[in-house]
């Protein structure tokens, strides 16, 4: 008898964690569809994870219970779609120049602005409240903030190299009556010396053939950009107006955030506490809604 009282004994302990652990998920899973039911989503949030939330928003001591979220990855698209409507409204006021636009379920691409040839800024990741802007797009961005002290834009410089290059494609054109004029004139003085010149010449007249010879060389290679310059040219002037309109773009972009942050690195502050921001306004709601 006391064997069998002592197997049961051994049973009951990981029969009491199983139970325990069935429990908690079958909970998690009960205050998540009770949240759904009640559009409550800071409650979603606290749930899908709990360190996070206490650790950012939560000033209790509770203890914080391990998330169960995995046993809903296969819906996360739709609790990321779920999340969207309410967190885009309150984004739409606090990030006025930034817009959405949802490539799959739950999944948010962000466009910056609603000018012509807006740019594509990077995702929006509805469930851990996260703004994923794209590297180089946001690069841009703050490039164009630190020239904005020397009244500069980001491709000034890029521009002005490129006009540069123009304007001596241009001279190369204007100029090739005067190059053929030269090159007869040093076929001639190649001439003379060749008719003139014997086995025994001077190392100086050789010197003086191979200055020749070079210039020729530098001539022609002269001739062959003037032959290319027009559609160099061309496509010189397309690359100056690709760049004219990003930094057209790029001004509206500064402006917008100018006239909704006051500058670039409090834009950057509010975009990194994106979570907290987010969740502090949903409480105040909450208190809101309790004391009418």
């Amino acid at each position: 008898m006391s064997d069998e009282n002592q197997t049961t004994e051994t049973q009951e302990q990981p029969n009491a964690r199983l139970k325990q652990s069935l429990s908690g998920k079958v909970a998690f899973l009960n205050s998540l569809q009770t949240a759904v039911d009640q559009q409550d989503d800071r409650l979603i949030y606290e749930l899908l994870d709990p360190e996070r939330y206490h650790t950012e928003i939560s000033s209790t001591n509770d203890s914080v219970k391990s998330g169960y979220f995995n046993l809903v990855e296969d819906v996360r698209s739709q609790i990321g779609h779920y999340l969207s409507y309410q967190l885009i409204d309150y984004l739409a006021e606090i990030y006025p120049f930034f817009y959405y636009r949802e490539v799959s379920e739950g999944e948010f691409k962000i466009l910056f602005g609603n000018w012509w040839d807006r740019r594509e800024f990077g995702f929006l990741d509805v469930l851990n409240l996260e703004f994923q802007f794209d590297k180089d797009e946001y690069q841009k961005l703050s490039g164009t903030f630190e020239l904005d002290a020397n009244n500069k834009h980001l491709n000034t410089e890029k521009i002005a190299q490129i006009s540069e290059e123009n304007k001596q494609l241009q001279d190369l054109l204007a100029n090739q009556d005067q190059r053929e004029q030269r090159k007869a004139q040093l076929r001639d003085q190649l001439q003379d010396t060749s008719s003139n010149s014997s086995f025994w010449e001077s190392g100086k007249v050789k010197e003086e053939r191979q200055a020749v010879k070079d210039e020729l060389s530098k001539l022609t290679d002269e001739d062959q950009k003037a032959a290319d310059a027009r559609n160099t040219m061309k496509s010189n002037e397309d690359r100056i107006l690709a760049l004219s309109k990003e930094d057209t773009i790029l001004s509206y972009e500064k402006q917008s955030i100018k006239q909704a942050f006051g500058s670039f690195e409090s834009f950057t502050n509010h975009s990194r506490k994106l979570y907290a921001d987010y969740l502090t306004s949903l409480i105040g709601k909450e208190k809101v809604r309790a004391d009418e």
